[in-house]
């Protein structure tokens, strides 16, 4: 029995982790960017850098979050769509030079 709900709080905190990060990434406004860091520090996960990429990558094509607007701590745009998120970003006024963004310009801070 101890073991199911041990399961149970793991679960339950998985979802409120990604559900976090959802809200997180869904308060990036439109010409800002945040790192993968930030954004898991967000959802409560402050070494989940890679988690995020994760979440990021295997989110359905029809998604409407922003997830182009997440960038490493380089200013690289790294997502498995790189050309695609540079052409959004383009189209909502970021500066792009190759596959960086200045974050000293665009970074969001939430």
């Amino acid at each position: 029995m101890g073991h199911v709900l041990l399961k149970s709080n793991v679960m339950s905190r998985r979802h409120e982790h990604l559900d976090m990060l959802y809200r997180a990434l869904a308060q990036v406004p439109t010409g800002r960017v945040i790192t993968y860091g930030n954004l898991a520090s967000l959802a409560g996960r402050p070494r989940g850098a890679r988690w995020v990429g994760n979440v990021l990558a295997a989110l359905p094509p029809q998604t409407t979050l922003p997830w182009h607007r997440v960038i490493n701590c380089k200013g690289d745009i790294t997502c498995p769509n790189r050309q695609r998120a540079k052409q959004r970003l383009a189209d909502e006024g970021i500066d792009v030079t190759g596959y960086r963004v200045s974050l000293a310009r665009y970074h969001c801070q939430l």
